[in-house]
C-alpha cells in the first residue's frame, strides 16, 4: 500500500482509539521496551506526544528513561529540521503551534552524540520501513546521526505487509515495538 494510503488508513484507526486504550496500550508498549537490547546506551532520544492527534503516550517511557538514569533528549522543531536539548529538572516547555511540548531552552545535543532514537510513526512494514506525517523531520535527524545509532519505532498497531513508495531517503527502523510484540529488523539487512 502507497504511503499516502497507509497514513490516511492508520490516522483513522488511531482516531478510533478510545482515551483508556491508548493509556492501555502505551503502557503496554513501554513495558515491551524493556525485553529491548538497547539498555547499555547512554543517550536516549524521546518525542513528546501530541495528544490531539492520538498519539502514543510516552510518559511511562519516559519514567523509565528516568529510572534507569539515562540520559534524556528531546526535540524542538527550529527552521524545519530538529534540534535536540537536555531533559533536566529545569527544563521548560511550550507547545507547538502543531501541539507539540518542545523545551523552551536548555543544553543542546548533537545528533551525533545520541544514541537510541525512540521514533513516532503512524505504520510500519516488516521491513522496518515506516510511514510518519511526511515532512520528513526524523529522516533528516537521523541522517546526522552515528551510523549505529538504534532506531525504535512504536505503534499502536501490528506491522503492515509491504509499503509502497519508499524513498532512498527514507531511513528505516531496527526495532518496532507494539502492545504485543517486538519486531527486529536488524538480521535482516
Amino acid at each position: 500500500m502507497l504511503k499516502k494510503d497507509l497514513r490516511q488508513k492508520y490516522l483513522t484507526l488511531r482516531n478510533q482509539l478510545s482515551s483508556s486504550q491508548i493509556a492501555d496500550k502505551s503502557l503496554a508498549i513501554s513495558n515491551k521496551t524493556l525485553e529491548l537490547p538497547i539498555w547499555s546506551k547512554d543517550y536516549y532520544h524521546i518525542f513528546l506526544p501530541i495528544l490531539s492527534k492520538q498519539e502514543i503516550d510516552t510518559i511511562n517511557l519516559l519514567s523509565i528513561l528516568q529510572g534507569k538514569d539515562k540520559n534524556i533528549v528531546v526535540p524542538k522543531v527550529e527552521n524545519d529540521s530538529l534540534e535536540h536539548y537536555l531533559l533536566t529538572d529545569n527544563t521548560k516547555f511550550k507547545n507547538s503551534a502543531w501541539g507539540v511540548p518542545e523545551p523552551v531552552n536548555g543544553i543542546q545535543i548533537e545528533p551525533n552524540n545520541i544514541d537510541v532514537i525512540f521514533i513516532p510513526l503512524l505504520a510500519f512494514d516488516e521491513n522496518g520501513n515506516r510511514v510518519g506525517y511526511g515532512k520528513g523531520f526524523y529522516d533528516k535527524f537521523i541522517a546526522c546521526c552515528k551510523p549505529e545509532v538504534l532506531k525504535v519505532g512504536l505503534s499502536f498497531f501490528e506491522a503492515e505487509k509491504r509499503i509502497s513508495g519508499v524513498l532512498p531517503t527514507d531511513i528505516p527502523l531496527d526495532y518496532c515495538v507494539t502492545p504485543e510484540k517486538i519486531y527486529s529488523f536488524t538480521g535482516s539487512r
